[in-house]
């Protein structure tokens, strides 16, 4: 029998041997890509001494196909919890050195049983895929490892932050679970994600692309929407993955957690007064209002290469985190359409879904149209925002900035759609339409009658303008809360959200809604 000494001799060396990963050939192979490893990804996601480790041990058990008697260290994936900025933070990081990081049954127990931890405790989930699919020597079991990751994530849901990192290859059925989670990053030129590669595409239909074409991090960031932060490398990835934890809860039966900031919450900005332009005609970025809102001037912006007609951004507000949703007019002037549609939708669902307050910045002539449009099924698309922004229970704070026309005024959270508070500036346009849209049908009769068909429209464009292009006949019918200068902007939101603090807001009894998807 082996003493306690040499017990704990064998200890070390089973440690050892589990931690060196594929060896010293793979890990260099790893850094010439210009990667990390799993261990130094997770090394720099988790504050110094904090990482404990689980399932070290965990083998496969498969033998056929040549796998009997060969372990793959971790089976492949490195998993434990610790903290990140102080807080608990459930993390694996699929090991690319160890088999390619394949996916087993064995390592679908680890990441399955720490995401059953992570839901029990309420602990954010961070997952680093590197991994070179499915391992084809385990046949089914490898699928069902798959069904069962795929399975906690919908548990997870809403109920603790799930947060991918695409770190490596990702594709087939290893690309579904970082789409059910809330966030994706990607490494730019080391990363990609797709159902089928090029070699399969290239056979099926003839078609020649790169992968990072098909699937890298800027395909993804800017054409599906399938990735929300594109990053420069590995370091950067985990950097801004640890920023975005910085915002949000940590499970749904918390708040976000406050920060304190220098920036005095009765700032005034005098440089709103001036930018909206005299001319409805021009553009201006709607990213100088969030930044002279936000405290200091910092915003965390998910997708801000993809459908860049309206933005989504984390802000805080006098410490606390709030989503900001805003119509950007100087793309596409602001107008809605089905990108953009789901983007804010898929925002203002997590936000609701985590108690972070909602800011919706509007400036928008209506949603996009033409053929390509209807045929996409905007009206469908269309539909979320408005499904998405009743259904949210948080506190919702409006601010009208300009152009608020017809349905696209209401989609934006008016006060029909449970805004609690609803703000204008004086440039704000609240209308059926245009003025110009407007007039053509209001007064067709009496231009069409005119001698100077011209000046009678001018004439009644301008008489159109003076009743709607403002803020007033909204504000007398109640639907506009308070017409505020600019400048006032910051206090008088972070006011709104100070009083809305303790909303509560019960809805009927139902097992879920049929959202139109």
């Amino acid at each position: 029998m082996k003493s306690v000494k040499e017990r704990l001799g064998d200890l070390g060396e089973r440690e050892a041997a589990e931690q060196a990963m594929g060896g010293e050939k793979a890990v260099a192979k790893q850094h010439e890509g210009g990667k990390l490893t799993a261990r130094e990804r997770l090394a720099k996601l988790f504050d110094p001494g904090s990482f404990t480790e689980t399932d070290l041990f965990v083998h496969h058990r498969c033998h056929d196909f040549g796998l009997g008697g060969k372990p793959i260290p971790g089976d492949g994936v490195v998993c434990g919890y610790g903290r990140v900025d102080g807080r608990r933070v459930f993390a694996y990081a699929q090991d690319f050195t160890a088999r390619a990081g394949t996916m087993g049954e064995m390592q679908s127990k680890k990441i399955c049983r720490l995401m059953d931890l992570a839901i029990k405790t309420g602990a954010p989930i961070v997952g680093l895929n590197d991994s070179g699919g499915a391992r084809i020597q385990e046949g089914v079991d490898a699928l069902s490892g798959y069904g069962q990751i795929f399975f906690r994530n919908s548990i997870a849901s809403g109920v603790v932050p799930q947060i991918s990192g695409i770190m490596g290859p990702t594709a087939g059925g290893a690309v579904y679970s970082p789409a059910m989670t809330d966030f994706v990053f990607m490494v730019q030129n080391s990363s990609y994600m797709f159902i089928t590669g090029p070699q399969v595409i290239k056979a099926v239909t003839g078609e020649e692309v790169s992968a990072e074409d098909l699937g890298g991090a800027m395909t993804h960031c800017t054409r599906s929407g399938c990735a929300h932060f594109a990053c420069a490398d590995d370091a950067d990835c985990i950097a801004r993955i640890r920023e975005l934890l910085a915002y949000l809860p940590s499970n749904n039966l918390q708040d976000p957690p406050v920060v304190q900031s220098a920036d005095d919450p009765a700032r005034l900005a005098p440089e709103l007064d001036s930018l909206v332009p005299d001319d409805a005609r021009q553009s201006y970025d709607m990213r100088e209002v969030i930044r002279a809102i936000a405290d200091d001037g910092e915003i965390v912006e998910p997708h801000a290469l993809y459908a860049t007609n309206i933005l989504v951004a984390f802000i805080r507000l006098a410490g606390s985190t709030v989503g900001v949703i805003a119509n950007q007019p100087a793309v596409m002037a602001g107008a809605l359409d089905v990108n953009a549609s789901d983007k804010a939708t898929r925002f203002i669902r997590f936000c609701d879904a985590f108690h972070i307050p909602l800011l919706t910045l509007t400036d928008v002539p209506g949603y996009l149209p033409g053929i390509d449009q209807e045929h996409s099924g905007i009206i469908r698309h269309g539909a979320k925002l408005l499904w998405c922004y009743s259904e949210a229970t948080v506190p919702k704070v409006t601010l009208v900035t300009r152009k608020a026309y017809g349905g696209s005024y209401l989609a934006m959270c008016s006060s029909d759609l449970g805004a609690d508070i609803v703000f204008a500036w004086p440039t704000a346009e609240i209308a059926v339409m245009g003025a110009e849209g407007a007039s053509r049908i209001i007064f067709r009769k009496e231009i069409a009658e005119a001698e100077d068909k011209e000046a009678k429209f001018a004439e009644k464009v301008a008489e159109y303008e003076e009743l709607f292009a403002n803020p007033y006949k909204a504000a007398e019918r109640g639907y506009i809360t308070g017409v505020i200068r600019p400048r006032e902007s910051r206090p008088r939101i972070i006011e709104a959200f100070a009083m809305l603090r303790d909303k509560r807001e019960l809805r009927p009894a139902r097992k879920h809604g049929n959202i139109p998807v």
